[in-house]
């Protein structure tokens, strides 16, 4: 019986897919599992046709300079990139090859501004293909791969509520789903870190999880829910499945593009070296679209407000709005603000946002921080135009938002629009607006205001020591 609702699972949200323009075989049909190149952990026949359909002129050189070998070579060499970059870098900047003047693209994202048909045509030309059922070299199944141009960028495994929860998808990549196990000669590529999926899903009818790196039983999951008027999980869904949202809204063609080029963050040590990858979660992908819609909708001069409770990621929700709004263009092609600024109240979150914000950034010249964090360096800033994006914190120890007293002398030094990107503590939350007259646009960011909790003075008056 589990079996059986499982694999109608399967089959509802394949066919969603195929309908909104992925390439989905039937098991047992052309396009399923066995065009699936286990060891390489690619789909030869997508990845061919992407560079044969979008990079001719490339393609026709690897062909002169490798003869029949041509295939072999691009997929060996491919394997290769990722085993060394990762695959998110690999899929944004693409692999040198010998004989080829530039770098042969493996997909192409969405350009910011719609003026070059060649993008246009190069981003519609990206495949997108999910397969049931893949065998990975260890002999797992895993129940969904999703892949962009013959390169598998997620995997899902899926459980029905009847007998199964999302709980048993968890340990189901925990316990069985082990990149390199004791015993194995090597790692799967399709599951190993960073040179496999980017993001591993466990589905249920309810709810979804969902983790970045596979470690064993020490993998960490993170909910992937819409809540439920205030609570967790996902609220009921009249015409289906609860998470019917995850291959409605987020794995629609667009949605998913947009997340792998824009959304996903690489984390690196000292040395460089990829540790981790930020995966936005549903409430960062929700509230970002929204706040570009509505930018992009009403225009500069209005204020929003989004509320996050602790730990729920608000240091990159700010930096992927502010990135977005810096990048952010009209139906014209008309850039909407030519400065952002990213300003906090504490210590602690303006060196997160000064982190935070080049990791965001494809380009890290675009980011510029105050070493001071002073207004009276983001003055000067301004003036000097040293960046389209600038973080800075605003004393904390100010009686009113940022808005109340620099607003003037911003709106002085810049002559074109601008945004701000403004978290506080809800003790300014219920304090009246003192922009309200300002023909700018400002975002606030604050925790939830129905957990309030007691906020101890950030800068304590010293205690006066006794003499003698």
């Amino acid at each position: 019986m589990s079996l059986h609702n499982e694999i109608a699972f399967e089959t509802d949200i394949c066919n969603h897919l195929a309908a909104q323009g992925w390439l989905y075989g039937e098991p047992g049909t052309e396009g399923d599992a066995s065009g699936y190149d286990t060891p390489r952990a690619l789909y030869p026949a997508d990845l061919l046709a992407w560079v044969q359909a979008t990079q001719p002129d490339a393609w026709a050189a690897l062909v002169k300079n490798h003869g029949t070998a041509a295939e072999a070579m691009l997929l060996d060499r491919l394997r290769k990139a990722l085993d060394d970059r990762g695959t998110l870098e690999v899929l944004r900047v693409g692999i040198d090859l010998l004989g080829l003047k530039s770098p042969l693209k493996l997909a192409q994202f969405k350009p910011a501004l719609a003026m070059n048909p060649d993008l246009q045509a190069r981003y519609a030309a990206n495949r997108l293909r999910v397969v049931r059922q893949c065998r990975t070299g260890h002999d797992d199944i895993i129940d969904l791969v999703l892949f962009l141009n013959g390169i598998p960028v997620a995997t899902a495994e899926l459980k029905t509520d009847f007998t199964q929860d999302m709980n048993a998808a968890v340990d189901q990549y925990r316990f069985d789903r082990i990149p390199k196990p004791k015993g194995k000669p090597f790692a799967e590529p399709l599951l190993d870190f960073p040179r496999g999926a980017l993001v591993h899903f466990a589905v249920s009818n309810r709810t979804v999880m969902m983790a970045t790196r596979l470690l064993g039983p020490a993998t960490r999951f993170l909910p992937f829910n819409q809540g439920d008027h205030g609570g967790a999980g996902n609220p009921p869904n009249p015409a289906g499945h609860r998470t019917a949202y995850l291959w409605e809204q987020v794995w629609q063609r667009d949605s998913w593009l947009e997340i792998i080029g824009r959304y996903l963050v690489t984390q690196r040590d000292s040395k460089k070296k990829v540790t981790g990858f930020i995966f936005p979660r549903y409430h960062q992908l929700d509230a970002t679209r929204k706040l570009q819609a509505a930018v992009l909708a009403e225009g500069a001069g209005h204020k929003y407000l989004i509320q996050h409770s602790a730990g729920s990621g608000k240091t990159n929700s700010i930096a992927w709005t502010a990135h977005f709004l810096a990048d952010l263009h009209d139906a014209h092609n008309h850039k909407l603000f030519d400065s952002v600024l990213v300003v906090s109240d504490r210590n602690v979150l303006d060196a997160q946002l000064q982190e935070a914000n080049p990791q965001h950034c494809l380009n890290e010249a675009a980011v510029v921080c105050a070493a001071a964090s002073r207004i009276t360096w983001l003055a000067k800033a301004l003036r000097l135009h040293l960046g389209p994006l600038l973080v800075c914190q605003y004393p904390s120890n100010a009686h009113a938002p940022i808005a109340s007293q620099p607003s003037e002398p911003l709106c002085l030094i810049l002559n074109s629009p601008y945004a701000i990107v403004y978290s506080r503590r809800s003790r300014w939350a219920t304090q009246p607006s003192h922009a309200c007259a300002l023909p700018r646009q400002r975002i606030h960011e604050s925790p939830r205001p129905h957990r309030p909790r007691p906020i101890p003075d950030e800068h304590p008056r010293p205690r006066r020591r006794g003499h003698g």
